[in-house]
């Protein structure tokens, strides 16, 4: 089943040739992903991420996580429920408006928020980076560009969305979206230290597997771009 035509905005055809700064502007400022309560679509709304918001606290004091870098964090809405008292919370986003709304809204002594583009800009070193809903948006080799941009960054820990009963990866155009399951190549991902099942209920359960992966940057060794071989098969 392509579980990602269920989408209309799953096809981004209509991006290609287009920046990844102009495909999330473009995306943001037309609300491409159709949800009122938030920019970030309805996979940022409080009810999709009930359960990332009850788990998440525990996790992070287990793993002694202090320093979070949220990227890309969208507008906000979920994470700024959160209770970040004992955290010190970078939120990066390619969306120039996103940011300064965030600024004005939400940024304080341990809250801050840049312009960041995380297939070019330099990463901090942090306990953990939080890549939710993000490379579900990119082609194989924009995944693999962020990929090395976090491993290079010597940071701790990344969080990001997999979906485990994907059994095949599809390539799509950057600005598109499909489901990834990053242990299958050509990621290839090791199993994760932690699998926190998000309770997703969007379509009806269909993506009941979606799911954040929470792995040791040290031990992902999955950056190498895809063979030539590999691309002319169409598939990996």
């Amino acid at each position: 089943m392509d579980r990602a035509a269920l989408y209309d905005y799953a096809d981004g055809s209509r991006f290609i040739g287009k920046s990844v700064r102009e495909i999330f502007t473009a995306i943001a400022e037309e609300n491409v992903w159709q949800e009122q309560e938030t920019l970030s679509g309805i996979g940022s709304s409080l009810a999709q991420t009930a359960e990332i918001r009850r788990r998440l606290p525990e996790l992070l004091q287990r793993a002694q996580i202090r320093t979070i870098f949220d990227v890309p964090c969208g507008d906000f809405n979920w994470f700024g429920e959160m209770d970040l008292s004992d955290i010190h919370y970078w939120g990066g986003d390619i969306v120039e408006t996103l940011i300064r709304n965030n600024q004005q809204r939400y940024q304080a002594e341990n809250v801050k928020f840049i312009h960041f583009n995380l297939l070019e800009d330099q990463f901090q070193v942090v306990d953990l980076i939080f890549c939710r809903d993000c490379l579900v948006h990119f082609s194989f080799n924009d995944i693999h560009r962020a990929v090395t941009q976090m491993i290079n960054s010597d940071s701790i820990w990344l969080m990001t969305t997999t979906f485990p009963q994907e059994e095949r990866n599809q390539d799509i155009p950057t600005g598109g979206w499909r489901p990834i399951n990053l242990q299958k190549p050509p990621f290839n991902f090791p199993a994760p230290d932690v699998l926190l099942n998000e309770n997703c209920t969007e379509m009806n359960g269909v993506f009941n597997d979606k799911s954040l992966g929470l792995w040791r940057i040290s031990g992902l060794d999955c950056a190498r771009p895809p063979s030539v071989a590999e691309r002319n098969r169409g598939q990996f």
